[in-house]
């Protein structure tokens, strides 16, 4: 009595007489949606890998991995801590540099110093490492030495219980450095080690503390185009946000409007909001020629205007303006794909360039004939007031394009959503035999996603009415098509419009006679 997947056998060609269980999998896929809350941050730090992805998910893990906040132009970490601010919890972070940094080192000596007995490397260049410190001292056991690695703010490395003399302890020394201890105790995440030669190394270590130095950023010579980096393998800046499912994402600071088209193409081949901004201090006539010669009229690039924001640095103990990437990015990922931004309030912002600094006493706002000359060129801007009241906000919730049918946030990131999730799930369909029952199993799949994102709130319609309608069967694939090996699905999606002018009517007056209607109860309507 065998049993068997189905389809690994010849249910036509069977020969002996038995019992067979065939194992039927479901025959309708559940799609699950993609998250929409990954942001791609690009930027400069003190610490952490270059050019690699590294996943943050608050502003403690962003320390730990990348250092401080720095109160400088391209510092990824102001980007990262203004979204933390709106809610964002889901980072792809990634480190650039100018190609001059450099790690901190120290030099560990023994008793009868000639030459260095060991060499220590902070295991990633950067200003942070030049705050380790390496300390030598007694094991725990006798004739063995403690090697203790700190890095404040961190929990500090002990390897303790090394053993040998001479040259050995050294090569010893290096190896717990490099390979770790034991299973508990792994290798270092602060350091690297380079045991000595030399006269010297056959003393014993000299018990002090080490101080690191001469660790450097390399952030000196950054631009928006070394941010945007290079697609070739390894691939830099923000090309190493491939596959990493960012939804929105930033490349800090980077004004140079010559990249802007550049981070809107990366958009539309990843699926990802990009959050472009223009330089600070803009003008308004300036910002609108500018976005027209770049040739920037993308649905998958939100461009801010060049009002930067004051931003209270607690880190730095400073208020200073930056660049409103990272508050747009963050209350972004902080909603549903089909919200806008337009409304909603942002935290942490004390003033802007425009409204004018903190206790300057300048509270300048902007005029409806301003604001309609950046939302007709596809900028968008933060201003207070809202619509809804007096707070921080974007005031249009609108993308770069020019198309009115395509121009809105909720466009754009529920077109990603629903593109990235059938790009995720429906592949399991390759490779099936075609006939009816493929097609139906197909629609059925669509049919059952859309509905969960009718039943969320996440579709809908005016009147009702079902907004959308899933079509794959012989009708949209005939025999000449599917014989090539062809199928095809077309799907329509009506999305939720979002309400941008509202408009209340109100008749008043001595002479004006309300009609009511009365419903059998009494009751007024």
């Amino acid at each position: 009595m065998p049993i068997v997947q189905q389809g690994s056998i010849n249910t036509t060609a069977l020969v002996v007489p038995d019992l067979y269980v065939q194992i039927v999998p479901p025959q309708t896929l559940v799609l699950n949606g993609v998250p929409t809350d990954v942001v791609g941050a690009v930027g400069s730090a003190s610490w952490g890998p270059v050019g690699q992805p590294v996943v943050v998910a608050t502003m403690a893990d962003y320390a730990s991995q990348f250092g401080p906040v720095i109160a400088r132009k391209y510092d990824m970490g102001t980007q990262v801590a203004t979204a933390v601010q709106q809610g964002a919890q889901n980072f792809r972070c990634v480190r650039v540099t100018d190609g001059t940094e450099t790690a901190a080192q120290t030099l560990v000596q023994s008793a009868s110093p000639t030459d260095f007995a060991l060499m220590l490397t902070a295991l990633y260049p950067g200003t942070l490492g030049n705050a380790l410190v390496a300390t030598v001292s007694a094991g725990s056991r006798v004739n063995t030495w403690r090697l203790t690695i700190a890095l404040p703010g961190l929990q500090p490395e002990l390897f303790d219980n090394i053993q040998g003399t001479g040259a050995q302890l050294w090569q010893n020394m290096a190896a717990a450095v490099n390979s770790g201890t034991s299973i508990q105790r792994g290798p270092s995440q602060f350091v690297t080690a380079l045991a000595g030669s030399g006269n010297s190394v056959g003393g014993a270590p000299v018990i002090a503390s080490y101080d690191f130095a001469n660790g450097t950023d390399g952030a000196a010579g950054l631009s928006a185009v070394t941010l945007v980096g290079n697609d070739t393998l390894p691939r830099r800046g923000m090309y190493a946000l491939r596959g990493q499912g960012c939804s929105i994402a930033l490349l800090a600071d980077a004004d140079d409007p010559t990249q802007w088209s550049v981070q809107a193409a990366f958009g539309l081949s990843e699926g990802a909001y990009m959050i472009l901004t223009g330089p600070s201090g803009d003008s308004i006539l300036n910002a609108v020629a500018v976005k027209q010669s770049a040739g920037l009229d993308s649905y998958s690039a939100k461009l801010m205007f060049g009002d930067w924001l004051w931003w209270s640095d607690q880190v730095n103990g400073t208020v200073r303006l930056v660049s409103p990437q990272g508050f747009v990015a963050g209350r972004l990922a902080n909603m549903s794909p089909e919200q806008s931004s337009l409304n909603k309030q942002l935290y942490g912002v004390v003033g802007s360039q425009k409204s004018g600094s903190p206790g300057s006493g300048q509270a300048t706002t902007y005029a409806s004939a301003e604001l309609g000359q950046l939302l007709s060129a596809g900028i968008d801007v933060i201003a207070n007031p809202q619509p809804g009241g007096a707070y921080w906000g974007v005031r249009g919730g609108h993308n770069s394009s020019s198309n009115a049918a395509t121009n809105g946030d909720n466009y754009t990131r529920l077109t990603n959503y629903i593109a990235a999730t059938l790009s995720a799930g429906m592949g399991q369909y390759v490779g099936q035999v075609i006939n009816a029952d493929l097609f139906r199993r197909v629609r059925a799949t669509q049919l059952s996603f859309l509905q969960n994102m009718l039943s969320q709130g996440l579709l809908g319609s005016p009147d009702g009415s079902l907004p959308f309608n899933v079509v794959c069967d012989a009708t949209n694939n005939p025999s000449s098509r599917t014989a090539l090996g062809y199928v095809q699905s077309d799907a329509q999606v009506q999305y939720q419009a979002i309400n941008e002018k509202f408009i209340v009517n109100i008749e008043g007056g001595q002479t004006v006679e309300v009609s009511r209607q009365t419903l059998p109860s009494g009751q007024p309507v």
